[in-house]
């Protein structure tokens, strides 16, 4: 692991020195204890080398959430600050690893909100190859009135949830399920079924968050 500093935000790095794919995933600090096995989990999975660049973020949901609802947080500046993450990954993040790594395919992947940002950004460039997508936070307010009119323009993308996800009191929440399945759904009529997919997997929001993002991410490096 190598750690960094770029325009005053902390980045790891994680994997080879001679990638042929370029990961790049916004974390909060509660993941950094298992992104080091996040990474070996997507080695173990995919024989194509990458580097895994995450950038720690200081407010996960400021950073991260498209637009403000009020379910995820009522802080003022909450919805506000996703395009300069975006900003930052396209203009300050790349362009260091394409110095060090040279040109490579980008895949942007995440975890719950990062899931959705993910998604989000996807909409906004056509930066990324591939995205993995691990139970993003889809049930925001107007999140499919977005996905309908803004097309990703990855290439490929890969979902997944857990099974218990959708069984919870919070109604906000519950609805997850269900805006996955019409994610989904919509993805296939934008994109092509065999660019897409949805995997079900075991266990409520917080089981094996690494372990299903680093399966996302190798889902993306293993397409031809």
């Amino acid at each position: 692991m190598t750690s960094l500093s770029i325009e005053n935000r902390t980045c790891r790095l994680f994997g080879s020195d001679n990638p042929d794919c370029l990961l790049i995933q916004p974390s909060a600090r509660h993941e950094t204890a298992t992104l080091e096995a996040e990474a070996a989990q997507i080695a173990a999975l995919s024989q194509t080398p990458f580097v895994l660049a995450t950038v720690e973020l200081e407010d996960w949901i400021i950073d991260l959430m498209p637009w403000p609802d009020r379910n995820i947080s009522r802080e003022e500046e909450a919805g506000r600050h996703a395009p300069d993450t975006l900003h930052y990954i396209l203009d300050a993040l790349i362009p260091e690893l394409k110095r060090r790594f040279g040109d490579r395919p980008i895949i942007l992947g995440g975890y719950s909100l990062g899931g959705l940002f993910a998604l989000w950004a996807a909409g906004q460039t056509d930066g990324f190859k591939a995205l993995a997508a691990a139970s993003p936070s889809v049930w925001i307010r107007e999140w499919i009135p977005y996905a309908t009119k803004q097309p990703p323009m990855a290439e490929a993308i890969y979902l997944s949830l857990g099974e218990r996800e959708e069984h919870v009191k919070n109604r906000a929440i519950a609805r997850v399920g269900d805006c996955l399945r019409e994610q989904y759904a919509l993805l296939q009529r934008q994109m092509g079924s065999d660019r897409c997919t949805l995997v079900w997997e075991e266990g409520n929001h917080f089981t094996d968050n690494e372990g299903r993002l680093a399966r996302a991410f190798a889902w993306c490096l293993n397409r031809p």
